[in-house]
């Protein structure tokens, strides 16, 4: 292999300011490929177990991937890995914007950040030198302010207030993209660290440019030609779903107590579409443009994403767009992930309503919730306790049956029981109660294929398909998002209630299972999809679907090892009792988890407490 990557690891020990570069492990390259694989496989290696994620000697990691700053479509992301102070397990997050490119071309293709400084400071990379500068200045400020201040040219991932503050979902923002998940951004905090910057001018090498150069326009066209990634996602964003989970009785709803409400259609991405939207936004390098640009009070301002609005809309009673819209820019400025605030908000506000806590937060109060998000960036008040997640305030007031987190990461914007495979996923995901580790829920209730939702059939199957399919993507690193067009378009173009649908649904649902547990055993040769054919060609390596499907496997099972290794083989699979045990609607009842966990422990190798087995870790070739 000659392409695709910079073969430097950048090593920042804040505590001495001492930097160094690596070269990149080739076996750890060719095992792990880079993003989310490199990234467990640095925190595994780099950290001794045990270590609190606030330790100074717990390590932060950014990494890019083989596709990264090679203009490849929805190719420009950088993955952050560190332990995460909501769940203590494996963190990582994922953000778009221009930072990955801007270090892929400073001439690293990760850094791994050690220890804490004794005051505020900012890492600025290039591929002249690398500083740490004084953010003495920047600390307190939020985070369009700090990128603000910051030199223009440069990438930058940084943090707000709620970093600073150590509250355990503290996101990294990127532009107006966020590393929102398991609370990155507290970790940073931790460290003194308000911003890491980059910029270089360091060429990407691509093994066969000619070939590569054919694959990016044929496969940009192909996105731009296929119904979701270049029609509903260009035309209404990720919001498209908000009127989709409606549908199915599935937004979460006064802290999933409810699937719906009549008043859901006033936060639709049609009705964005229709009375706020001004244009399009997108990452570098990305032909979809997914993002929004809405009128806020006269101003431009980011339009919020799908979970936002499930969380921070829906999940609390408010069905107001301009209200959510605010809501959503107040938590990125202040630095705090949307999903485990909104979902925080609405457990606590059940808990006033039941009197287990005393607070003035009651649905629809948009002045109250704003005042809490506030408050919690700043741990005042009850946002000393609102800062610590649900799992924790459960902990202190009760209310476990409806804290609605999986090991202490709290769901998103899809309650399960409207799509059983997308609860196995959460139950079974490594860094806790996550939907993007494979976003199970498009293949049964939100896309164009609707595969019996209620069903257990070739669950266990699909859900290790698709996590081990996000564990390859997320280490090339590509958006998720291109996996929506490996969905035939004819397939979007069928009446969903004709006789021909609901037939190829019950083929697809009961031939999945035995198709795929063939695929697990006999690794494709073929190169099908893009996502092989685009590493194939940039780094010269030939990789087949087979092979992605192992790498993704390989990743999976580290990050299950790592979790063991830091403790959790006293925490089980599985959901919150409100979603195994209360009915959502007329059909269906809770999550039928017992059926399916078992059998999913088999196709993962694994033995009956979750735990991979020494045939498969050899199988693999994981170094523990």
């Amino acid at each position: 292999m000659n392409g695709g990557y910079a073969n430097r690891i950048l090593d920042v020990n804040l505590s001495t300011g001492a930097t160094e570069d690596h070269t990149l492990n080739r076996e750890d390259r060719d095992l792990y490929l880079g993003g989310r694989g490199l990234g467990v496989r640095l925190l595994y290696d780099n950290t001794e177990p045990g270590l609190d994620p606030y330790d100074e000697k717990m390590v932060l990691i950014f990494s890019t991937g083989p596709l990264t700053g090679t203009n490849v479509p929805q190719g420009n992301r950088f993955v952050v890995t560190t332990k995460s102070p909501a769940t203590g397990l494996i963190a990582d997050s994922h953000c778009g914007g221009n930072f990955a490119t801007k270090l892929k071309k400073a001439g690293y293709d990760s850094v791994i950040i050690r220890g804490r400084s004794a005051k505020p400071v900012y890492l600025e990379i290039t591929d002249e030198q690398v500083e740490l500068k004084d953010a003495s200045h920047l600390w307190g400020k939020g985070t369009a302010d700090t990128q603000a201040a910051l030199p223009k040219s440069f990438g930058k991932a940084v943090i707000g207030p709620a970093g600073e503050n150590r509250v355990r979902y503290a996101c990294i923002i990127s532009q107006k993209r966020v590393a929102g998940r398991t609370g990155v951004g507290a970790v940073m905090g931790s460290k003194n660290l308000k911003a890491v910057i980059a910029n270089g001018k360091t060429s990407i090498p691509i093994a066969r440019p000619e070939e590569y150069k054919t694959l990016q326009k044929s496969i940009t066209r192909f996105l731009l030609d296929h119904p979701m990634t270049g029609g509903i996602l260009p035309d209404l964003g990720t919001a498209n779903l908000v009127m989709a989970t409606a549908g199915r009785n599935i937004i979460p709803t006064f802290n999933f107590q409810k699937g719906q409400d009549v008043r859901t259609p006033q936060l639709s991405g049609e009705r964005m579409r229709d009375e706020l939207l001004e244009k399009r936004d997108g990452c570098l390098y990305c032909p979809i443009r997914c993002g929004r640009e809405v009128r806020l009070n006269g101003r431009l301002a980011k339009g919020p994403e799908f979970e936002t609005i499930g969380m921070l809309g829906n999940n609390l009673g408010i069905f107001d767009m301009k209200t959510v819209v605010e809501l959503g820019l107040l938590c990125d400025d202040l630095g705090m992930d949307t999903i485990s605030m909104g979902n925080t908000l609405g457990f606590a506000t059940e808990l006033t309503e039941r009197d287990k806590l005393k607070s003035n937060l009651s649905w629809g109060d948009a002045e109250a919730y704003r005042q809490a998000v506030s408050n919690t960036a700043f741990r005042k008040d009850l946002g000393d306790d609102l800062a610590e997640g649900t799992l924790r305030m459960a902990d202190k007031y009760g209310g476990h049956e409806f804290a609605i987190q999986v090991k202490g990461l709290e769901l998103p914007a899809y309650d399960p029981r409207g799509c059983v495979g997308q609860g196995l996923e959460y139950a079974t995901n490594n860094r806790g109660g996550c939907h993007i580790r494979g976003s199970t829920m498009y293949m049964e209730a939100t896309g164009p294929v609707s595969i019996d939702r209620f069903s257990t059939t070739s669950k266990p199957e699909l859900v290790v398909l698709q996590q081990n399919t996000n564990a390859s993507v997320s280490s090339l690193v590509m958006c998720y998002f291109s996996s929506y067009a490996m969905i035939p378009d004819l397939i979007f173009k069928l009446d969903p209630n004709s006789l021909a649908y609901r037939a190829l649904m019950q083929v697809m649902l009961h031939a999945m299972g035995p198709a795929l547990r063939l695929v697990f055993k006999v690794k494709t040769p073929a190169k099908l999809l893009w996502f092989e054919k685009f590493v194939s060609t940039v780094t010269g390596r030939d990789v087949s679907m087979g092979d992605l499907n192992e790498v993704g496997e390989r990743i999976f099972n580290l990050e299950r090892l790592y979790n063991i290794r830091e403790g959790s083989g006293d925490t089980p699979d599985t959901l919150p009792s409100r979603l195994l045990h209360e009915s959502l609607g007329p059909k269906g009842k809770g999550v039928p988890l017992g059926k399916m966990l078992p059998q999913y422990y088999r196709l993962r190798g694994w033995d009956a407490r979750g735990v991979p087995t020494a045939k498969t870790i050899k199988r693999l070739s994981i170094r523990t």
